[in-house]
């Protein structure tokens, strides 16, 4: 498997958009704490939330290959159940049925780490550190909020053992230790 530096490379030569690099590092540190949570590999579990959305930029508007792009690039670079942990991301494209604690993790962290940004763009400083749990708890519940974010793909985190508010917390806290550094 390649280093969390190699993978920082790779990330840099295939995203190019500050965003998109931001939310990788969003979602990269949102699964450590995961796998830190349930006991897994930190690294490993970093390292794909790090590269999960590396077709980005290559496939805006092609949904169908978002994921099968990403693991065609990370072939023989990252173990097998990385790769399909990016395929089961776009399971609906990719026919990869999320299995997994590391598939339902990275679907859970990709979906939440949307609905923080997307909420913290409500706050008058449009910051991660100003959400409070009680705004996310509220922001998730009104579906009509950031309607495109699936609900359905955060609460895989009961396959996983948490409840919805505990996942919400871990993540929002989890995000507001990297959001200064991620100028979230």
């Amino acid at each position: 498997m390649i280093s969390r530096e190699e993978a920082f490379v790779l990330l840099k030569k295939y995203l190019k958009e500050p965003k998109n690099i931001r939310y990788s590092f969003a979602v990269e540190t949102l699964l450590k704490q995961i796998a830190k949570t349930l006991d897994k590999n930190e690294e490993m579990w970093g390292v794909t939330g790090l590269l999960h959305n590396i077709d980005h930029e290559y496939t805006e508007g092609e949904l169908e290959k978002r994921g099968n792009l990403s693991s065609q690039l990370l072939e023989g670079l990252i173990p097998e159940k990385c790769t399909n942990a990016i395929k089961a991301n776009n399971y609906m494209h990719t026919d990869y049925i999320p299995i997994t604690s590391l598939d339902k993790s990275l679907i859970a962290a990709a979906a939440i780490c949307s609905l923080i940004l997307a909420t913290a763009q409500t706050t008058s400083s449009k910051k991660v550190k100003d959400i409070d749990l009680d705004l996310l708890v509220t922001k998730f519940n009104d579906e009509s909020f950031a309607a495109a974010i699936s609900r359905s793909r955060i609460e895989l985190c009961v396959d996983l053992g948490m409840d919805i508010k505990f996942f919400l917390n871990l993540s929002l806290n989890s995000l507001k230790s990297v959001a200064d550094s991620l100028n979230f």
